[in-house]
């Protein structure tokens, strides 16, 4: 019963933005041309399933997203690391990574065309420099906050470098990097759509795209939804692990 109801809460939200979708179409305020209703919009997507080719969008959008963040996580982690934990290197790095972290991925594609084609490595380069960026940003504030008092501790205590890396700095880690991967992932999903402008024959983005030359609103909103479908489900398998790995924390809070 208690699963039941939070699924509710959780449908909840949903449920009053469908519901608002409906009355703003039908209040008049805006033409309804211009905002076609949610039935039709699901009924796009349900089409485009069942069809099969719309499946393979989504696969494709997904493997880009899932590239881009691995491999922007497994330098964003190491790097954030190193300038969260040491102040010189932060003092240096920490102008030329704002720099960067400003610059929006949509800029980058002409660069990503000339130096890296047209094809599916420009594409998850332009992911990869969102997922890289906005993780490495939060991994390395995190880190600065680490308190050094526990590995000072630990030394006192006759630990060695093993023990210290593996039961103090690796548990203190932990928290940073799934919250900078859950950041990260957002970005990712944010910038889909950019890095698909690079000549992409199919992926939810040229999608959209498509529809869009074609005045074709339905399928617009029909993408819309499902980017933002699927980044919610990845984000909660994100969360659920957070929980899982994070588990002492709340014990010892307790």
């Amino acid at each position: 019963m208690e699963r039941l109801t939070e699924f509710g809460w959780r449908l909840l939200p949903f449920v009053v933005v469908i519901a608002l979708w409906y009355g703003v179409r039908w209040s008049g305020l805006v033409d309804q041309g211009l905002l076609p209703p949610p039935h039709l919009v699901f009924a796009d997507i349900w089409q485009r399933s069942v069809e099969g080719t719309f499946l393979i969008d989504i696969w494709m959008s997904v493997r880009r997203v899932l590239l881009g963040l691995l491999f922007g996580m497994l330098l964003a982690v190491p790097v954030g690391f190193l300038i969260g934990w040491d102040k010189r290197i932060r003092r240096f790095v920490d102008p030329l990574i704002n720099f960067f972290r400003a610059l929006p991925p949509i800029a980058l594609i002409p660069l990503a065309i000339v130096y890296l084609g047209i094809g599916e490595v420009a594409k998850v380069a332009i992911l990869f420099y969102a997922a890289f960026f906005s993780g490495v940003i939060v991994m390395y504030e995190g880190m600065s906050q680490t308190n050094p008092l526990f590995i000072r501790v630990s030394r006192t205590l006759g630990a060695t470098d093993w023990e210290v890396f593996s039961k103090i700095i690796v548990p203190l880690t932990l928290p940073h990097v799934l919250t900078a991967t859950r950041v990260a992932l957002g970005v990712a999903w944010a910038t889909l759509v950019a890095s698909e402008l690079v000549a992409a024959q199919n992926g939810i983005g040229a999608v959209i795209q498509n529809a869009s030359a074609f005045f074709n609103l339905t399928t617009i909103y029909a993408g819309i939804i499902t980017i933002g479908f699927f980044a919610l489900m990845m984000d909660t398998i994100l969360r659920w692990a957070s929980r899982q790995f994070l588990d002492w924390q709340e014990r010892e809070a307790q």
